[in-house]
This record gives structure tokens, C-alpha cells and sequence, in this order.
């Protein structure tokens, strides 16, 4: 009886292993279909339509939209877009300007595309979104990627000029969004939910949100140069040293360079970058030499 019982009990074992097993390579399978997926409509031709339209969940309305309380304004510029017309940062009061930094070899920025040209038609008579290219290669290749996929709103070849106009561009996407003033009231790094965009939309056009408004001290989310002003630096402890030690170690975070080569300072990598694995212990050995008296 211990012996069947036994047997028994090995035999249910074995088959919910190879039922485990067959779920596994299910739920593998499935995984590298939708990241082959992915990967195919943002290198290819295709592009993927917008969230909502993508199987992937649609983001749900932000609780909270924030802008900066004392924005700074746009610096003056001139680019020629790919058909040759005019883009002037001057030429943007009245309507909420998007200014989306982006490259064709960039995946983000391609699973980005079909929400802006969406939020473009659907807030034609507030919004004007602007692209610039980062792309390096001939404009042609631009110019037929902007016309394959129907991008409604001027899009131009940046040079590095311009994106130190917004402070520097360190990643892509960046995007910038503007006031009908022409003061930069926000920054986002990286795939953002169209939602947010919209509801960013909506507030400085004077139209109706579901998002309660905040506004913040601009210390280098924006523009990189005000890091200087920032009080706290992400990931670093500050928060045992005495009001001179703590002066002390935030002028040498805005004054010693990381060296993951970025051309940033420590205070500027961190706060560009959290996730920065050389700017983090080159900051916290700043600290430390502070409160050893090493200053």
C-alpha cells in the first residue's frame, strides 16, 4: 500500500512537471512573438498604430500633470523643415508647442510617432508639434520615412546647435513641451503615455483635464544648467552632513564631471540619468570625502 501510494505520488510529480514545462514554452513562445514583433514594426517599414490600438493596456488618465513654476523661455532659432519651409521658434505663441527630439534608428521614438500624429489631428487648432531629427545620415531618409508614414506636422534635421537651445539633448526620445507663451514648461525622457501629452495639452490650451495641475522648481529636469540650483541629487544621501558640509558637497557634485561620458557633471548625470551606475559612487565618494573633512 506505501509502495503504490508512493508510486502514485511520483506519478502526479512527473505530470504536472511536464504540464509546468508545456506552460513554460507556451508563455516563451508568446514572449518572442510579440518582442520579434516589436522589434520588426520598429526597424521595418510599419510602425505600431497608437497605444490604445496596440493590445497593450491604454494608460489610464494621469492623476497629477506638473509644469514648472518659473519656466524659461524658448531661445530663438531657425531650421528649414524637409520641404524647405520656415520652422521658427518665434512663430510658435498662441499654440501649445511639442518638441519631439527623435531619430528614425531609434525604436522609442517610432512606437511614439502614430500617438503624436493622432494628438496633432485631434488638437490641430491648439497644438503644434515639431520633430527634429537627430539622424545623421543623408535627409532623403528622413524626408521618405516622414512622407511613408504620413507624419502631419513639420519635422526637420536638427544639428547640435539646436538641441543645446533646450539645454542639450542626452537621449532619445526628448521631448520638450511649450506654453502658447513660449516658456518651457515641461521635459519628458523616454516613451511617455499619450495621455500624459494629452492632458499637458489640454491645461495650457484653457481646455478642461481630469488631472490635478502642480508646479515644481525647475533644478536640472529641464534644462541641465539649473542643476546647480538642485538641493537634493537622486540616489545621494545628504541628509547627515551640516549646512556648510552639505554647500560643500553640492558644489563639487556641479563641479566634478561623471565619467561615463556623457560630459556632465555628477549633480547633471544624476539628475539626467538616476539609473547611471558611474555617476552614483563618484557622488557618494564626494559625500564621504565632505564628512571625512576632504573638501
Amino acid at each position: 500500500m506505501k509502495r503504490m501510494r508512493s508510486v502514485n505520488k511520483k506519478r502526479v510529480i512527473g505530470i504536472l512537471a511536464v504540464v509546468a514545462v508545456v506552460c513554460l514554452a507556451i508563455v516563451g513562445v508568446r514572449y518572442a512573438w510579440r518582442a520579434s514583433s516589436a522589434l520588426a514594426s520598429g526597424s521595418s517599414g510599419a510602425l505600431p498604430g497608437p497605444v490604445a490600438q496596440t493590445g497593450q493596456p491604454e494608460a489610464d488618465t494621469p492623476a497629477v500633470i506638473r509644469f514648472v513654476k518659473d519656466p524659461t523661455p524658448v531661445q530663438d532659432f531657425t531650421v528649414r523643415d524637409l520641404d524647405g519651409q520656415q520652422i521658427a521658434s518665434a512663430d510658435w505663441r498662441g499654440k501649445v508647442t511639442i518638441v519631439n527630439f527623435w531619430a528614425t534608428w531609434c525604436v522609442p521614438c517610432l512606437q511614439e510617432i502614430p500617438d503624436f500624429i493622432a494628438l496633432q489631428e485631434k488638437y490641430r487648432d491648439h497644438l503644434q508639434i515639431v520633430g527634429l531629427s537627430m539622424d545623421e545620415g543623408p535627409a532623403d531618409q528622413v524626408r521618405a520615412f516622414v512622407r511613408e508614414h504620413k507624419m502631419n506636422y513639420p519635422v526637420a534635421v536638427a544639428d547640435p546647435d539646436v538641441g543645446a537651445k533646450f539645454g542639450g539633448v542626452f537621449g532619445l526620445p526628448t521631448t520638450f513641451v511649450v506654453d502658447p507663451q513660449g516658456l518651457v514648461v515641461q521635459k519628458h525622457m523616454g516613451l511617455i503615455s499619450p495621455a500624459v501629452y494629452e492632458q499637458e495639452v489640454r491645461a495650457l490650451a484653457g481646455l478642461s483635464v481630469d488631472a490635478r495641475i502642480e508646479t515644481f522648481e525647475d533644478t536640472g529636469q529641464v534644462f541641465l544648467a539649473n542643476a546647480a540650483q538642485a538641493t537634493t541629487i537622486p540616489g545621494v544621501d545628504l541628509s547627515g552632513l551640516t549646512p556648510d558640509e552639505r554647500q560643500t558637497a553640492l558644489q563639487r557634485l556641479n563641479a566634478e564631471s561623471c565619467t561615463c561620458g556623457c560630459g556632465l557633471t555628477l549633480a547633471q548625470c544624476r539628475i539626467n540619468d538616476a539609473s547611471c551606475g558611474f555617476s552614483l559612487p563618484l557622488a557618494k565618494q564626494v559625500v564621504d570625502d565632505v564628512i571625512r573633512g576632504g573638501a
